[in-house]
């Protein structure tokens, strides 16, 4: 039961990523325009990077491919991204998704300490 519900996590906290960068990616400049909003610097080049770590860092993570190292950079980005975009104590909707973010995080450290499990393409690939 271990991998299937190694599979099954993989499965569950990719689609958020897949489909939130592929958000991006087709409302591109919706993006680039929000992310200028909040202050982020360059904000065509943070929404190109934003964009690529989710939706390829989703699919990897859903496949099972090189999934300890992107679990990792998808687990910080949702702190980061949390602290930046989410963390306002005073709008209790906002706080909901920093916790989540925070959550998101921790299903990505899971993934780093035990692996991506046996239904993966590192599994195969070992």
């Amino acid at each position: 039961m271990q991998n299937i519900f190694a599979l099954a996590a993989r499965v569950l906290l990719s689609i958020l990523f897949i489909v939130a960068g592929y958000g991006k990616l087709t409302g591109f400049e919706g993006t680039v325009g929000y992310f200028g909003s909040i202050g982020l610097p360059v904000p065509t080049v943070t929404a190109a990077l934003v964009t690529a770590l989710e939706l390829l860092g989703g699919i990897a993570i859903l496949l099972g491919l090189f999934a300890r190292p992107v679990a990792v950079a998808l687990a910080l980005f949702c702190v980061a991204s949390g602290f930046v975009a989410h963390f306002q104590p005073a709008d209790q909707m906002q706080m909901i998704n920093f916790m989540k973010n925070l959550g998101l995080a921790g299903g990505f450290l899971m993934i780093t300490a035990f692996g991506p499990g046996a239904f993966s393409i590192d599994a195969r690939r070992a």
